[in-house]
């Protein structure tokens, strides 16, 4: 891993380890292919600061393999596998193709979710739209086909992922990764039961509207994620996320809601288990390392913009 230096070093350096929980908690997003080092050392960090389970996230069919190799080698890391929206475009007369695929991954018992999958209209045109509304229609199929959590990817198309949930009915476990949308839409998302998971970007100075939405969460559908390497927590914005800075993220959620950190660890931690359909990790002891697992590399879409 990139050595871990105090607030006042290289601003793209690693950020320090902050204190840990008194709590195990789980990283419900996270991307181990796009950040330095190997897993087994990202979990011997995450783990030392009370961060014990973490959800590897593949975001195209190359990384969901990945994702479900990482996740059959590291006991402390589970998989979920999908096309990204922004993929389904790109992928023209061969999505259909890679859809299969992607379902065939998530039959594998390593595999806990569908996703990130959704919409996302930031970066894909009016031309893409239908692309993605296909795909997403065919991921929420394999999730409630295969029993496993939807995890979705929203980005400026609110109204329409709630609409296509809707409409296809929605699996029984949904998790609206790195939740972007404000209060009154996550009341709507509590009537619906689905999760709702916050990343970094709730610390920034411009959240206001996060940090409304997390007041007024059900405790019960909170999740806390990095979506590392991107949305690294204040005050270490622009450099490096990785798991192990959870912490950083869930205290600050603890205080806009004024409860105790380590409490809603344990409601986080207990939350992600039952999104994901997985057992919690044991407090203390750890696996033996697994062998590194080569990364594919980093996505052109995504370049070195940690803010996404």
């Amino acid at each position: 891993m990139a050595q871990h230096t105090s607030g006042g070093a290289d601003a793209k350096s690693a950020p320090p380890l902050p204190g840990p929980l008194g709590h195990p908690v789980a990283d419900s997003h996270t991307h181990l292919d796009m950040q330095d080092g190997t897993v087994a050392d990202a979990v011997a960090e995450a783990a030392r600061v009370g961060v014990t389970t973490l959800i590897q996230v593949g975001c195209d069919l190359e990384r969901s393999r990945w994702s479900a190799e990482t996740a059959a080698a590291h006991d402390a890391v589970w998989a979920t596998v999908a096309l990204h929206p922004n993929e389904a475009p790109r992928l023209g007369a061969e999505l259909g193709a890679a859809l299969d695929e992607i379902d065939a991954l998530a039959a594998l018992p390593q595999v806990v979710g569908v996703g990130e999958t959704g919409l996302d209209y930031y970066r894909t045109g009016p031309e893409g739209v239908a692309a993605q509304q296909y795909s997403f229609r065919r991921h929420i199929d394999m999730a409630k086909r295969r029993g496993k959590a939807l995890v979705i990817h929203d980005r400026e198309a609110h109204d329409d992922v709630l609409r296509i949930l809707d409409e296809e009915g929605a699996p029984e476990r949904v998790v609206f990764h790195c939740y972007s949308g404000d209060a009154a839409m996550a009341e709507t998302c509590a009537e619906n039961g689905y999760f709702m998971s916050f990343a970094g970007n709730v610390t920034f100075k411009n959240a206001a509207q996060l940090r409304e939405a997390v007041a007024v969460a059900p405790a019960d559908l909170l999740l806390v994620e990095t979506d590392a390497p991107f949305l690294t927590p204040m005050p270490y914005r622009g450099r490096p996320n990785a798991p192990y800075l959870i912490p950083v993220t869930l205290r600050a959620m603890a205080a806009t809601r004024g409860a105790d950190p380590d409490e809603l660890a344990a409601a986080i931690a207990a939350n992600t288990a039952r999104a994901f359909g997985y057992a919690p990790a044991a407090p203390t002891g750890s696996a033996a390392p697994a062998a590194p697992i080569a990364s594919p590399g980093g996505r052109q879409d995504r370049g070195h913009n940690l803010d996404r």
